[in-house]
């Protein structure tokens, strides 16, 4: 397991017995927050902002004209009634599952190829594609609609009925995000998930995504 601890053209790695980041008050998350210590995959992970003034976003994120559709930019709300998040309260999200919350799950929606690269510590990922339908609801396969109910199910928490549908009484609240305000990924997760009935006070969205996470330097974690 690695980290990237600054922002570089190259996402810079490090082993976890080797990270000591440093903790000055000229960079800190917030007034408030210097870093927040969580857990990824059962090992401690510190994130914090980067120190280097002269980093510059990873290559990926550089990108400016990516093509629209389907990489357009994304309403400030994603369907109504759904809080939109920004970096302050993601953290709080994390630190409350750090806490023993297991009520929540931070989703990060996008394919594994862009989770190695690098992504948001404390989160779980769960590709866009296993929870999305067509526009009829349907799946194109019996495969596929049985990863959803088992994502539904052992993942979220959900409830299946005997007679159809779910209850999500019990149902976990889950933070979903994917690469940034030009990506459809998470945003189509979400209105699917209120198609099915998932509460909306249990939906959040980080619409900034990994790409504004990076953009302020905070730590990322490659598996």
């Amino acid at each position: 397991m690695h980290l990237n601890t600054t922002l570089s053209a190259t996402l810079l790695t490090v082993t976890l017995a080797a990270i000591t980041p440093a903790h000055g008050a000229e960079n800190r998350i917030s007034p408030e927050i210097e870093s927040v210590t969580i857990s990824h995959q059962g090992e401690p992970v510190i994130i914090a902002r980067g120190h280097d003034r002269d980093a510059t976003l990873p290559e990926e994120f550089q990108k400016t004209d990516r093509g629209c559709p389907p990489f357009c930019v994304q309403p400030m709300v994603a369907v109504p009634g759904v809080e939109t998040i920004g970096e302050l309260e993601l953290l709080d999200y994390l630190k409350r599952i750090e806490q023993g919350d297991d009520s929540i799950l931070v989703v990060d929606s996008r394919t594994p190829d862009w989770v190695l690269r690098g992504t948001i510590p404390g989160s779980v990922n769960i590709p866009w594609n296993t929870i999305s339908r067509d526009s009829a609801g349907t799946f194109e396969t019996p495969a596929e609609a049985d990863t959803f109910r088992h994502v539904l199910a052992d993942e979220f928490a959900a409830e299946p009925l005997a007679g159809g549908g779910w209850d999500f009484g019990e149902a976990r609240t889950l933070v979903l995000f994917c690469n940034g305000i030009w990506c459809p990924q998470s945003t189509a997760n979400i209105k699917n998930l209120v198609g099915i009935g998932y509460p909306l006070h249990k939906l959040k969205w980080y619409r900034g995504g990994v790409q504004d996470w990076v953009s302020v330097g905070l730590t990322t974690i490659t598996p």
